[in-house]
């Protein structure tokens, strides 16, 4: 099982967004968002900081505090 690091679908639903808008939104493959969310992969610096532009948020909000 992967180590849970980012909380990017969680914050998707609390922004009432789908997987398949941000990957609109972000230019990218509708598969890769779904590894993103599910923690298989996770997004470069640059795609995480445009979510958070995307999703209206902090980026510290899409990751899981290490404390």
């Amino acid at each position: 099982m992967s180590e849970r690091i980012n909380r990017i679908k969680e914050v998707l639903v609390i922004k009432g967004m789908s997987q398949k808008e941000l990957a609109v939104k972000l230019n990218r493959n509708p598969n890769t968002i779904t590894s993103i969310c599910n923690n298989k992969s996770q997004p470069h610096l640059k795609d995480l900081k445009k979510i958070a532009e995307i999703l209206d948020v902090d980026i510290r909000e899409l990751l899981v505090s290490t404390k």
